[in-house]
């Protein structure tokens, strides 16, 4: 069953904005860290930001001070606010969570989203 939905993804051009969602499609368990990630053409699959358990956020370098990730919790979503985007950003985001699905769940397993196109024109 598909665990998490992303939206948000686009076309845009530098300098221009988006905000890229993740809504969970069930209610977790618990969860250990939840992020987004994003992969190139010919790339590796690269963490952009995630939260971790006690609150801190970390970004990658590439994208400090203009990317901004948080989470509704009441909503069960995440979201990754992208502005002044830069032609170098354009990749396919996923999102991510590692946690229990369920009170039966025997592991904590790491879940993802299906990737939305993020392309940044100059």
């Amino acid at each position: 069953q598909v665990q998490l939905v992303e939206s948000g993804g686009g076309l845009v051009q530098a300098g221009g904005s988006l905000r890229l969602s993740c809504a969970e499609t069930r209610v977790f368990y618990s969860i250990n860290f939840m992020g987004w990630y994003r992969q190139a053409p010919g790339e590796q699959r690269e963490l952009v930001a995630r939260i971790i358990k006690g609150g801190t956020t970390e970004y990658d370098d590439s994208v400090k001070g203009r990317f901004t990730l948080s989470r509704d919790n009441d909503k069960h979503t995440m979201y990754l606010q992208m502005d002044r985007l830069k032609p170098e950003d354009t990749a396919t985001y996923y999102c991510s969570i590692q946690g229990l699905a369920d009170y039966y769940s025997d592991r904590v397993r790491d879940f993802w989203g299906q990737g939305t196109q993020v392309t940044v024109s100059a």
